[in-house]
């Protein structure tokens, strides 16, 4: 495969999500990242990029947000060398479990994690998709500060910069985002 710079690389990613207009309600854009797992080559860059800044950071888990975290999150445990641990809504999970709740913008909403899953010396990558309003991920980190876990990632494919979802992070969490799109 032909050698590309990561701006390449981010600029084929970008024009490769998929925009499908008034989805799933009149007025929204909404930014379909399926289309980047079709081909060998659009999963291969959308892996190397997503990967760059973690290699030799010492992951140990790959947290994925149920449900587009878990396309990514097991590609990128396999190649950190690191455990996929999958965060899921109430009743998807067998064990004992944490559980966190956080506000959705038409009511609350909630979220799991096994107990069992992650351990105070764990160095983790949580993934998901997209960062618009950022309360699934706030939740997410949220899980996982509260089972003593100190290095923390925070990832995602897409950010919808003018919904502000960083903001709801202190401001020393490692956020990054591959693309950022208006909304």
């Amino acid at each position: 495969m032909k050698q590309f710079t990561k701006e390449q690389k981010l600029t084929f990613l970008r024009n490769t999500v998929r925009n499908i207009p008034d989805f799933p309600i009149p007025g929204i854009q909404f930014k379909d990242v399926t289309p980047l797992f079709n081909t060998k080559e659009s999963l291969s860059i959308l892996t190397d990029v997503l990967l760059e800044e973690y290699k030799g950071k010492g992951i140990t888990k790959v947290v994925g947000i149920e449900s587009r975290g878990f396309i990514m999150g097991p590609i990128m445990a396999l190649e950190l060398g690191a455990g996929f641990v999958p965060i899921r809504k109430p009743g998807k999970l067998p064990a004992e479990v944490f559980e966190e709740e956080y506000e959705k913008e038409y009511g609350v909403d909630k979220i799991q994690i096994h107990k069992d899953s992650l351990y105070e010396d764990d160095v983790v990558l949580i993934h998901d998709d997209l960062l618009a309003t950022g309360g699934t991920m706030f939740a997410a980190y949220n899980l996982v500060k509260r089972m003593g876990v100190k290095n923390i990632y925070v990832n995602f494919i897409i950010e919808l910069e003018e919904l502000k979802g960083r903001t709801l992070f202190p401001k020393d969490v490692d956020i990054k985002a591959l693309i950022q799109f208006s909304i």
